[in-house]
């Protein structure tokens, strides 16, 4: 890639910089940092305000709005318990943020297949492209996720810290991203990895990596939304009860081809006999 062509990240990594950074804080705070620091800051406070946005709204719709409609009261979790994980996510925080920054500094570099128009490829193989990325995600996230509980010391000293919440009412949107901050950064390593093989749309890769704070959130909320062949929340509560099931990440094809998948509706089943 020439000089020029990388220039078109730069332009547009410094332009969402100035965007968020220029909105939320005083500009002698930020502007005469590096370029990276200003991009990690970026994605810090933009994650921060995601998460606990979105988990506000999702908690408060959930569990006062519509209270027993789709959590029956018991199954509510404490304030004390989304605190706690309030607390464990915004530790990690900063390190989670140091892997979108990573990404977007090799980008910026060249070191990717990443591409920053639609037009250069084409709708159809930005299609195929995007197809490719999600799959190998999949992929990617589904063996990560697995030998964290199979590898007893990963186990242990890393992805513990995510299933102390391992009861339905002990269970909320805030938990989504109560990881371990080495945890939160293996799982998410595949879409990094991914840029390195396929042909990437670089603004879908930035949107796909903080969708993950929503998406973690969705499928900790304890509602089984039953839409096949989603892994929702029904799927992904029972991985945080049984611990040897439904390692999947956006669908249930992986833990299907491998021989993991428990479905809710067989649960439900058990709870009427």
């Amino acid at each position: 890639m020439g000089d020029e062509y990388l220039q078109q990240f730069l332009d547009e990594t410094t332009w969402y910089n100035h965007i968020v950074l220029g909105y939320l804080l005083p500009t002698n705070l930020w502007y005469p940092l590096p370029h990276f620091l200003q991009t990690w800051l970026r994605n810090y406070l933009a994650g921060t305000l995601l998460y606990l946005i979105s988990g506000f709204l999702w908690c408060f719709y959930i569990y006062y709005l519509k209270r027993n409609v789709y959590v029956p009261k018991d199954a509510i979790p404490t304030n004390k318990a989304m605190l706690l994980q309030i607390y464990v996510a915004m530790k990690a925080m900063p390190w989670y943020c140091a892997l979108p920054s990573l990404s977007e500094y090799m980008i910026e570099n060249g070191w990717t297949k990443c591409y920053d128009r639609v037009s250069e490829v084409g709708w159809l193989p930005h299609l195929l492209y995007l197809s490719l990325y999600l799959v190998f995600v999949e992929f990617g996230i589904y063996w990560m996720h697995r030998e964290l509980h199979d590898i007893k010391p990963l186990y242990k000293y890393l992805h513990a810290t995510h299933h102390i919440y391992n009861k339905q009412n002990t269970l909320s949107p805030f938990a989504g991203l109560a990881f371990h901050p080495v945890d939160g950064i293996l799982q998410a390593v595949p879409h990094v990895i991914a840029l390195f093989i396929i042909p990437t749309h670089f603004t879908t890769h930035v949107g796909l990596l903080f969708l993950e704070a929503v998406w973690t959130a969705n499928i900790h909320d304890c509602i089984h939304g039953k839409l096949w062949p989603v892994m929702g929340a029904g799927y992904h509560t029972i991985h945080h009860t049984t611990y040897r099931h439904n390692y999947g990440h956006y669908t249930i094809w992986m833990d299907w081809m491998l021989g993991t998948l428990r479905d809710p509706s067989d649960e439900e089943g058990k709870k009427v006999m």
